[in-house]
């Protein structure tokens, strides 16, 4: 098993890459927050943890912010 695969550093890095990522396309289609976390549906915190990277989201959520902001899911994981 790589040693990255437990690295609990590596994974709060992968976090906030995808949180930015949310970010960067959101604000690029000109959408607010608040129109991403009500689409989804989801509570205004949790999203900005999301973004943040300090949140742990489902692969659901995850989809569904993708769906809300209008990329694929491999957009913000790639």
């Amino acid at each position: 098993m790589p040693d990255d695969v437990i690295d609990d550093g590596w994974i709060d890095r992968e976090a906030a890459r995808i949180g930015t990522r949310i970010r960067t396309v959101r604000e690029y289609r000109g959408l607010t927050q608040e129109t991403v976390f009500l689409a989804v549906p989801m509570n205004r915190a949790h999203y900005q943890e999301i973004e943040a990277g300090r949140a742990n989201p489902t692969l659901r959520t995850l989809i569904r912010i993708a769906r809300a902001i209008g990329v694929d899911l491999s957009e913000l994981v790639t």
